[in-house]
């Protein structure tokens, strides 16, 4: 064969311990380890780039006791630090190499470590080639028994007698088809499988659970919410749905009866969450709440602790980790949203992974809730404003930290779609359907990194012209579209031009008011970065150019912007 597997394993066994013996920074061997190993792999044609990713590891720093080299399933995770993946292990003695189905050490609980081993080796029929014990030796150092401890399966060779180059291939593309056959279980439609603790590893049924693809997800929710007699679009609900999962805080605006907390309500209902289960709650904002206490709670003259309605809601969906919660404040801004809401938007942006769950700090103290009171992954919010002389305006704190999805489209006269009502029943889905699976630009950059360069690059020439006002993004709003546009592009449901588009109108745009010239030539230097024509002020014009723009809905609201600082010498996304 033309993959050289069998002569660099040997190289590696054969040479390791003397490196080890050296110095480790800039040494050629580490280098080859790191960068020729995994090359080499990648070139298999069932290790596609798209779907796998490849890495290798001498160790950081200094050399590592047990060099890895492993094979991610993009879909699955990004780092070896979770989730679970393949991965050679050498031996501390370099004796033997082990081709493993693992998991990641360092953010896996033992608990789900336990879970996960006995998943695979419960339901996944492998060769009698492959072992699923727990006699795995690598070596004595921790680090060498918590990777034997992370197995589920493996196939031992003994590096004195490596099998030939055809049979190592043949082996490792065998536990890939494990590998994608354990994916393809989790992900299985109508269970949710849970295990009896009973030896016999027999599965029982909590309760059905519709799991599909995200495209299969968008049209049911779609068309449940056409059952029910309004009129949106099937890209508005998938840009509603992939608003959540990149960030679960989103701002919908427009003016009154558009249908903004009906379109909130049917989303949650298609997917089983309704205010009789307590998955779904509707939240009317007051305009003299001025802090906190009112949506949080707050502690009585007595110092007992009377939790608010959100803080309600937190302790159902922590008793329920596996199903989502949708929170709707409607009317967010009667009162000043940085006054009531700022603990949670600060609380949202510190979520990070531990032990390979998302979790964030505490939003309420043990001092004051008997116990500390997180936000938890499988809780959504959903805020409806409208904007006039009785509401606030945002900060770019808040505007930052949410997609602002516009509803101003009303069509009157469109009845066509009452004519044909076909009931469609709510289907349960579990939450992590909506759940986002990337927290910084890392997680997403290995195996994405075109798309995160051609997302700069877009950016880059966009900040250009809002810099003009001070209006350029920053590096959390970078990072939130790459998100949405990595989950778009893994489920296929628009083209990059129409995501971004939304991008643009929802993350960028809602930045910029003001009444000077300078804004003046922020917003007719977007119209010349969308269209390639210079701004005119003339409407016939302007139409042909939003047709046929890159970005049409995004010009439409810069040519709406410029138009109104004309008229009324001042300017914003909001209409009022």
């Amino acid at each position: 064969m033309d993959s050289k597997l069998r002569e660099y394993f040997l190289k590696l066994s054969s040479e390791y311990l003397t490196a080890k013996s050296g110095g480790f920074g800039g040494n050629a061997f580490a280098s080859f380890i790191r960068h020729d190993v995994p090359k080499e792999m990648s070139k298999l044609s069932f290790l596609d780039d798209k779907n796998y990713s490849v890495a290798a590891s001498a160790g950081k720093g200094n050399w590592a006791t047990v060099p890895w080299i492993s094979i991610l399933n993009n879909e699955v995770t990004n780092s070896t630090q979770r989730g679970y993946y393949l991965v050679y292990l050498f031996s501390e003695d370099m004796k033997r190499l082990y081709l493993s189905f693992s998991q990641g050490v360092t953010e896996t609980s033992k608990e789900d470590m336990l879970r996960i081993k006995k998943d695979i080796r419960g339901h996944i029929t492998m060769e009698s080639s492959v072992k699923k014990d727990d006699n795995m030796f690598i070596g004595d150092s921790n680090k060498a028994k918590q990777y034997a401890d992370s197995t589920a399966a493996y196939i031992e060779y003994n590096l004195d007698d490596l099998p030939s180059e055809t049979e190592l291939v043949q082996d490792l593309k065998m536990m890939v088809g494990y590998y994608e056959e354990y994916i393809a279980f989790k992900s299985s439609p109508l269970i949710d499988p849970l295990y009896n603790p009973d030896p016999g590893n027999e599965i029982t049924y909590e309760k059905e659970k519709w799991l599909a693809s995200n495209k299969e997800l968008i049209t049911h929710i779609h068309s449940y919410i056409t059952a029910k007699g309004f009129f949106y679009t099937k890209e508005e609900v998938t840009n509603l749905f992939l608003s959540l999962k990149t960030k679960p805080f989103v701002i919908l605006s427009g003016i009154s009866g558009t249908g903004k907390t009906k379109i909130v309500q049917w989303f949650a209902e298609s997917v089983g969450a309704t205010e009789e289960n307590g998955q779904f709650t509707l939240i009317p904002i007051r305009p003299d709440w001025n802090d906190g206490s009112d949506l949080l709670g707050y502690v009585d003259i007595k110092g007992d602790f009377k939790p608010g309605p959100f803080t309600t809601v937190i302790e159902k969906a922590e008793q329920n980790p596996d199903d989502p919660y949708f929170v709707l404040l409607d009317e967010m801004n009667l009162a000043r949203v940085e006054h009531y809401f700022s603990d949670v938007l600060s609380v949202m942006e510190s979520r990070k992974w531990e032990n390979g769950k998302m979790v964030t700090s505490a939003l309420l103290s043990a001092e004051m809730s008997k116990r500390d009171i997180r936000l938890p992954v499988n809780l959504y919010v959903i805020g409806t404003v409208n904007m006039d002389e009785t509401t606030h305006p945002f900060s770019k704190k808040v505007l930052d930290r949410a997609n602002t999805i516009e509803f101003n489209r009303v069509e009157l006269s469109n009845l066509v779609f009452l004519e044909e009502q076909v009931e469609v029943e709510p289907k349960l889905v579990q939450d992590h359907m909506f759940r986002s699976k990337y927290l910084h630009l890392k997680d997403l950059y290995l195996g994405n990194q075109e798309l995160v360069k051609k997302v700069t690059a877009e950016l880059e020439d966009i900040n250009k012209s809002l810099q003009l006002t001070n209006a350029h993004i920053g590096y959390r709003v970078r990072d939130e579209i790459c998100f949405y546009l990595a989950y778009n592009e893994d489920s296929e449901l628009m083209s990059f031009e129409i995501a971004f588009d939304h991008c643009i109108l929802q993350k960028i745009l809602p930045r910029i008011s003001g009444s000077d010239t300078r804004v003046e030539r922020l917003l007719e230097g977007l119209y010349r970065l969308f269209t390639i024509k210079e701004y005119i002020d003339d409407e016939e014009s302007n139409e042909i150019s939003i047709r046929t723009a890159r970005y049409p809905k995004s010009t439409a609201k810069v040519v709406e912007m410029l138009r109104r600082l004309r008229d009324d010498g001042f300017t914003s996304f909001w209409i009022s």
